[in-house]
């Protein structure tokens, strides 16, 4: 799902066999293109290198100045710009607006050697205001503390690897991910005590996120038949984007609702 996820996999490993793998660069597996600009929150994350820029997460475009994504696709020494209006990256489409990023605030209690802990997100301040447009708009979150019941049918989207190890797409891609939820998430079997209830499980065995996907949103149906940005793709198993009793796991919009506000203001 990202780059940092590429230590986990896609986002991160837990402890043991099965671990949440941490690669900030992964796209959807098993999933298809997304209609142009259906999410125009959808955000894509690339750091400066070498004089040039490098794609390296998604994230969600939350208000005009603010972009959420996941703490392990940051680092203090980077500088960021985001690409808004973004559908396929190989090509100049004209929606596109680029902005660098002016400060990025990662959680207090991220830590990178603690993926399982969870609290992977970040929020970006962008240098500028984004121009809101048909294919710029941001994203409904939802309301805090909600929970999604099992079985949601939820979205994933980003630029993610199309197959564990294989290549990252130009397109958008999308895939449906139904929600597991914590009960059968935390089983000994699935992800145990590496899944957290500030967490959210959602996928199954054929459809995932992959690295460089990471930070980029769960889209679910809200409260009020909205679309609503209930996750930020955080890891997936090691042993692979798409494994059995392994969803994609994300870090719970609805638990950080408090803290997204407060550092907005």
């Amino acid at each position: 799902m990202l780059q940092l996820l590429s230590s986990l996999l896609l986002v991160a490993l837990a402890s043991g066999s099965d671990q949440p793998s941490y690669n900030p660069s992964s796209r959807v597996v098993n999933g298809e293109d997304a209609e142009p600009y259906s999410k125009p929150w959808q955000v894509a994350l690339y750091y400066q290198v070498n004089g040039g820029w490098s794609f390296t997460c998604g994230g969600t475009l939350i208000d005009p100045f603010w972009v959420m994504t996941a703490g392990h696709c940051i680092s203090s020494s980077r500088t960021y710009r985001v690409v808004l209006g973004e559908y396929d990256r190989s090509v100049i489409e004209g929606p596109e607006q680029f902005i660098i990023v002016e400060k990025a605030i990662v959680h207090p209690k991220w830590n990178s050697s603690c993926l399982s802990c969870g609290n992977d997100i970040a929020l970006l301040k962008l240098s500028q205001s984004a121009e809101l447009t048909d294919e710029v708009q941001p994203a409904c979150l939802p309301p805090a503390g909600y929970i999604l019941p099992h079985g949601t049918k939820c979205c994933v989207t980003g630029w993610g690897r199309l197959t564990t190890g294989g290549l990252l797409p130009n397109k958008l891609q999308k895939g449906v991910l139904p929600v597991v939820d914590y009960e059968h998430c935390s089983q000994p079997d699935w992800w145990g005590s590496s899944v957290k209830e500030i967490m959210v499980c959602a996928g199954g065995y054929e459809v995932s996120a992959c690295n460089g996907d990471s930070g980029g949103p769960l889209n679910c149906p809200g409260v009020n038949a909205k679309c609503e940005v209930h996750g930020v793709t955080s890891f997936v198993s090691s042993r692979g984007c798409n494994t059995e009793k392994k969803p994609t796991v994300f870090t719970r919009v609805s638990a950080f609702i408090d803290w997204i506000e407060e550092v907005r203001t």
